[in-house]
């Protein structure tokens, strides 16, 4: 019920759908007569989009989230490593076969990466089918092509291909894996990503160590317009404000402690 609620709210509240919504609603007060109405929904709409695509407010919400948990000196000996899914284009893979990688491919790069740096390190991919309309392909069965293609081997990969969200993530890793303290294990996810995922894993039972990779900002940005072309500033404030109502939204369901660990 929680995925559900999530994806249905979600739908409505990242900007680009909020700003339609909302001038669909402002057509239909000015359709009505309802002048007022109609220009507070205008507004509203025509702010969402400004906020969104011509100032950096998204790199700055997301800016404390990549800082939260700086990259660790690498540790001498690692158990395993765990990649989080979100890295792979599922409906394509799906479609073709292949393993063609999104914005948050550094996830599967640098996984390969750790892989040739600890070769007795066990690789778990954790992802199965987020999307609740869109078919595609889990991150979990795409990632052993493109893994084994850049010399992993099949045998040190752990597949857990049944989460749709990161507290399923954590929640089915800790049962697969079973870790025996005193392991260290590495948590390889988006930095924006990092903290929630670090919270659902603690609360999961599982101490791992932060290994964030696919920055998304500078770490200088400031108030003001933005610096970026408008559909790449768009999907930055579109993915800071979804993972910041992810913090909150996690903690009134009781599945964290915290907001920002």
């Amino acid at each position: 019920m929680f995925f559900l609620l999530a994806k249905v709210i979600w739908f409505f509240l990242q900007p680009l759908n909020a700003a339609i919504v909302g001038g669909l609603f402002a057509l239909v007060a000015f359709a009505f007569k309802w002048r007022r109405t109609g220009t507070v929904f205008l507004a509203l709409s025509i702010g969402v989009l400004v906020l969104s695509t011509w100032t950096n407010l998204g790199a700055v919400l997301l800016q404390p989230l990549e800082d939260r948990y700086p990259r660790p000196p690498a540790p001498t000996q690692v158990a395993g490593i765990i990649v989080l899914g979100g890295g792979f284009e599922g409906a394509i893979n799906l479609a073709r076969g292949g393993y063609d990688l999104n914005a948050g491919g550094d996830r599967m790069v640098e996984a390969a990466i750790l892989a040739r740096r600890y070769p007795n390190a066990r690789i778990v991919v954790s992802g199965g089918t987020g999307a609740l309309l869109l078919d595609g392909e889990g991150d979990a069965d795409t990632a052993p092509r493109l893994l084994e293609a850049l010399g992993v081997g099949r045998e040190r990969l752990i597949l857990e291909n049944k989460s749709r969200d990161t507290y399923e993530n954590a929640q089915f890793t800790r049962k697969l894996v079973q870790p025996v303290e005193g392991e260290t294990w590495l948590l390889l996810t988006s930095a924006f990503h990092m903290p929630r995922s670090m919270e659902l894993f603690r609360k999961a039972g599982f101490q791992v160590t932060p290994w964030p990779v696919d920055y998304r900002t500078t770490g200088r940005e400031r108030i003001g317009a933005a610096t970026d072309n408008p559909v790449d500033t768009l999907r930055t404030t579109t993915l800071a404000i979804r993972e910041w109502i992810g913090l909150v939204a996690y903690r009134i369901a009781g599945r964290t402690d915290r907001i920002l660990p």
